[in-house]
């Protein structure tokens, strides 16, 4: 089913091709029902962008990335995302994507539901802390 989970989000990266205005950060939503999908699909997306030396996205903030195996899926994705050729504001290029985060909630894998949200370059993050 990993396969299957792959293609899909290659296949809404490409359908969406530069209307997003690429270079994007791709949120996925994996598990739970679709309604609980579709919302750690956007959480995903609040998630730090951070860059190692190469390039590859590399943050890792405590937030829902379990264990190496979610982080390597992460970077297999980022990496089959930016072989599609889309580029920066979809005129060809190596740079599709930007990051690809991943948030998961259990369920039954005959019900596995996957939520996509694609965000532009430009995504804006901030918190603030609520006192008493």
């Amino acid at each position: 089913q990993v396969a299957d989970i792959k293609r899909f989000v290659l296949e809404t990266v490409a359908d969406a091709g530069g209307k997003p205005c690429p270079p994007i950060i791709v949120g996925v939503g994996i598990g739970g029902s679709f309604d609980k999908a579709a919302r750690l699909a956007k959480k995903a997306l609040l998630r730090e962008i951070c860059e190692d030396a190469s390039g590859v996205d590399a943050c890792v903030d405590g937030s829902v990335v379990d264990a190496c195996v979610v982080d390597e899926f992460e970077r297999e994705l980022l990496d089959a995302i930016n072989s599609l050729g889309i580029g920066t504001m979809g005129l060809g290029g190596d740079i599709t994507a930007l990051a690809v985060h991943v948030e998961y909630a259990h369920c039954h894998t005959a019900s596995l539901p996957v939520a996509v949200n694609i965000q532009c370059w430009a995504n804006r993050r901030a918190s603030v802390e609520l006192g008493r």
